[in-house]
């Protein structure tokens, strides 16, 4: 039996940093759903492809060949990661991420992963709809100020000119859209271990996880 990690929360909870350090420590590969979102985000908005185009989107997504190199995405053969936490993005990819269509694909694609891999993956709706048998399910979170802060933090550090106000509303946008969406909301599945990292470091919030995966294996469950 395979080993399968899920994590989930929204954006800006620190799911990637902290999925990308466990899944190191266990050798887990590390699949990002949430750039994959975002990559049919930044091809779509370079095709000029709105949300409502819902035939040209699923022809783009069929076009795509994406996998992962460590945190690195590589879509058609191009390392594209830098490109993915742009704000231009970050506003937009919600509204592509909410379409049936795009996240029946997608889900499709990181299933058949987990099928050949042991996989931490984090995301919106990993436990609940894409891994609903995971060995084990966390629900991230933090309060939106953090978070904002957190992202702030992140383009500031990169050279990138940001206001952290519009940074803050951009995520009470995207919490809004990202649990009130018809079709596979975010929520926290019912056997998932809800962390909220709002007071927590990242390491402080790997050793949590990470107690909880060395119970599991030693109980010799899988």
């Amino acid at each position: 039996m395979r080993l399968a990690i899920a994590i989930d929360g929204p954006a800006g909870a620190g799911k990637s940093t902290i999925a990308k350090i466990v899944g190191e420590k266990y050798n887990l590969m590390y699949i990002n759903t949430g750039a994959m979102y975002r990559a049919v985000t930044l091809c779509a908005m370079n095709k000029g492809i709105k949300p409502e185009n819902i035939y040209e989107l699923c022809s783009l997504v069929d076009s795509l060949e994406m996998h992962f190199d460590k945190e690195k995405l590589i879509l058609n053969g191009e390392d594209i990661s830098s490109e993915l936490t742009m704000p231009l993005i970050s506003n937009n990819v919600s509204n592509y991420a909410a379409i049936p269509e795009v996240r029946v694909k997608l889900v499709q694609m990181q299933r058949e992963i987990s099928k050949k891999y042991n996989v931490i993956m984090d995301g919106r709706d990993i436990g609940t709809v894409v891994l609903k048998d995971a060995n084990l399910k966390f629900f991230l979170t933090a309060s939106a100020e953090q978070r904002a802060k957190r992202r702030f933090d992140e383009l500031i550090n990169r050279g990138i000119e940001v206001n952290y106000n519009t940074i803050l509303e951009d995520i009470i946008k995207r919490d809004y859209i990202d649990t009130n969406r018809e079709v596979d909301p975010l929520t926290k599945a019912e056997d998932a271990i809800e962390i909220d990292s709002s007071y927590l470091n990242i390491h402080g919030v790997v050793d949590v996880i990470s107690k909880h995966i060395d119970e599991l294996l030693k109980s010799n469950k899988i």
